[in-house]
Order: C-alpha cells, then sequence, then structure tokens
C-alpha cells in the first residue's frame, strides 16, 4: 500500500511492530486489552472475520519456527486476511539474493502486512524501511520477540489479573533469547520485578543495565518468585563450551520441584517452547495441570497476533475499526 492510503492511527501510532522497547506503557496495556478481547472471542465471530477482509498478510519466515508460524497464520485468517507464506528455503535467498532486493521483490506483491523472522538481529527492521506495509517482527536474532513476550504477559494477566508488582524469574539461556529481551523491556514498563537466573557463560554482559536482579543460583533466584519463565537451551546458536554438559545443566538449571519449593506455594510455570525436556525443564513440572500454563501461552499467542494485525492496520483508508 502507497503512503497516500494511511491516516493517522490514534489506537496505535507506530507503522510497526519491531519490539516491545520502542513501546510505552499505555500502548502495551492497549494491546493487551485489545488481545483480551480476541481471547474471549469465539472463533466463528463474524465481525473479526471481516476486519482483514480484502488484505493480504505475508509470512516471511528466514528461520523455521511451526509454532509462530501457525499462530500469525491462524490470527490472519479468523481476520479475513488472505495468508501466503513465503518459503525461504526455496526463494532467492539461497540464490544469493541480498535482504534488500528480497524486501524489493516482496514489496512489489503488495501485502498489507509482514509477519517477518530472520536469524540476525536488525535485520527486520533494516527491511522495515524499505517496504510500503506494516511490518511485524516474529523474532530477529538475540534482539526481540515482540509477540511472545505480550502473549506471555497476557498468560500472566488472565491468570492472576495484574503484571505491576508480581516478582518473575526469567531462568536459562539468557545470552541468546529475544524472548528474554523483550519480557524484560515489557515486565519492567509494566511495573513487575524481574530476576533473570543463568551461569555466568549465559549472561550477556551489559545485563545489569536492563534493569534486572542478576542471580546464577536457581534456588536463590526462585527464592518467593510469583512467575517462573524457562527458556530453551539454544544449542544450534552457541560456538563453543557454554556449559559443560547438558546433564549438569539440567542439575543446577533445570526447572525440577525441589528447585521450585522455595518459590511462591501458587508460582506459575512458563515456557516459550519448544521444550527440552530434562534440558531445562522437569516433564512432571511441564505437565502440572495447576502451575503450568505453558498450553495457555501457546492458545494465547493467536490472540495476540490477532490484537497485532487489528492494530497496525487501523490507520488504512476504509477500515471500520
Amino acid at each position: 500500500m502507497s503512503a497516500e492510503t494511511r491516516t493517522p492511527n490514534p489506537f496505535f501510532p507506530h507503522r510497526h511492530l519491531l519490539g516491545i522497547e520502542g513501546l510505552s506503557a499505555a500502548e502495551i496495556e492497549r494491546l493487551l486489552d485489545l488481545s483480551n478481547r480476541y481471547a474471549d472471542m469465539t472463533k466463528d465471530d463474524s465481525t473479526a472475520r471481516a476486519l482483514l477482509r480484502g488484505r493480504t498478510v505475508m509470512n516471511v519466515f528466514f528461520e523455521n519456527s511451526t509454532r509462530t508460524q501457525t499462530s500469525f497464520e491462524l490470527a490472519a485468517k479468523r481476520l479475513g486476511a488472505d495468508v501466503t507464506n513465503m518459503s525461504v528455503g526455496t526463494s532467492s535467498i539461497k540464490k544469493g539474493e541480498t535482504l534488500l532486493d528480497t524486501a524489493m521483490t516482496l514489496n512489489a506483491m503488495r501485502p498489507d502486512v509482514m509477519i517477518v523472522r530472520h536469524p540476525d538481529s536488525g535485520a527486520i527492521n533494516l527491511l522495515s524501511q524499505k517496504v510500503d506495509g506494516a511490518v511485524i517482527n516474529a523474532g530477529d536474532g538475540r534482539h526481540e520477540h515482540p509477540t511472545q513476550a505480550l502473549l506471555d504477559a497476557l498468560t500472566i494477566r488472565r491468570r492472576l489479573g495484574k503484571l505491576q508488582g508480581l516478582l518473575v524469574a526469567i531462568c536459562g539461556d539468557i545470552l541468546h533469547s529475544r524472548v528474554a529481551r523483550s519480557n524484560i523491556h515489557l515486565l519492567t514498563k509494566m511495573g513487575a520485578r524481574v530476576r533473570v537466573i543463568a551461569p555466568t557463560t549465559l549472561l550477556p554482559s551489559n545485563i545489569d543495565r536492563m534493569g534486572v536482579e542478576v542471580f546464577t543460583d536457581m534456588r536463590k533466584g526462585l527464592k518467593d518468585v510469583d512467575i517462573v519463565m524457562m527458556l530453551r537451551l539454544q544449542l544450534e546458536r552457541m560456538q563453543g563450551a557454554y556449559v559443560p554438559s547438558v546433564r549438569e545443566y539440567f542439575h543446577f538449571f533445570g526447572l525440577d520441584y525441589e528447585k521450585l519449593s522455595v518459590a511462591k506455594p501458587n508460582a506459575l510455570i512458563m515456557h516459550p517452547g519448544p521444550m527440552n525436556r530434562g534440558v531445562e525443564i522437569d516433564s512432571e513440572v511441564a505437565d502440572d495441570i495447576n502451575r503450568s500454563v505453558i498450553r495457555e501461552q501457546v492458545e494465547m499467542g493467536v490472540a495476540v497476533r490477532m490484537a497485532c494485525l487489528d492494530a497496525l492496520t487501523r490507520d488504512i483508508v476504509g477500515s471500520n475499526r
């Protein structure tokens, strides 16, 4: 769409959703409120299905992620959009085409929204400057994964009724995790206290500047927390020995009931998925129906992505919202 087809969008005054860092607490709150309404909506709600009728949403994933891509596809289809998935593995990128050449090609197809996932931090920001439609960051390198943080926050808010004042522990591979970065930005902006727990080899050098408390001992870090958010050990991003062994990592940093016992008795257990059972989390803990909200996180992902698509397309002339 051209610049002439856009009008100011007071609901969400950003052309793209590239990260949580650039959003205000009020903007985050509006997105969560809208997401909550979508979470309560039936799948066949006729009003929702008309919102993006005639619009095109394109999934462009330079990294594989079945969970995130499927969630965005379902969200777009429930809003009535036409959805296309670009298979990067068989595209011209594999033949040496640059990211900017790819952006020009995609832009010529005139998508209204592009959902982009890329292994390099900052690549999606660069692409967003070269296209006319809205861009949603579905994860870029170690930078951000904004919709994951939003769905995590929505899951917490629906269970506990608030974010402000909660004590949240994010545990595991902080160094390689864009999910951790986005959650830290969101939770601290919304008034929660955040702890990060990891071996020193998996902590970013500047993590203390992000307003978090840093622990290298699980039992000390989990003391009296309301939320335990586990992260996947991202072995595919590791060049060298970050942990002595998977067995030893689980012994010291894997979540089991013994370590969880120091948290609050009703502390919620979260994981962005996919899980490495027996590496960062014990299966019995992951499947605890009273405390684990991992399945709810997946469910809330569709609602959050519907809300983001809704918010970013409200400035298109002809929108009836």
